[in-house]
């Protein structure tokens, strides 16, 4: 399980960058005057999307955090 969390938070995390050099490159070509996603996505849109995937990846890293700290605990 742990596994399978740390591979989500990782595949989350690669996502994010990704959308955030996209919406970046977006919001360059709009200001030329070209567009590379042809208006499907606001740049603004793809950075909420960036945002809630680190969300994600914060609160899964906190579950981790929580769970080591109380092993710990116990032991």
């Amino acid at each position: 399980m742990k596994q399978l969390i740390s591979f989500v938070c990782r595949i989350f995390l690669v996502a994010a960058f990704v959308l955030a050099g996209l919406a970046a490159w977006e919001r360059l070509a709009r200001l030329l005057g070209y567009t590379l996603l042809r208006g499907v996505y606001d740049p603004w849109r793809l950075l909420e999307y960036a945002v809630v995937a680190l969300l994600f990846v914060v609160a899964l890293q906190l579950r981790e955090i929580k769970l080591e700290l109380r092993a710990k605990g116990s032991a």
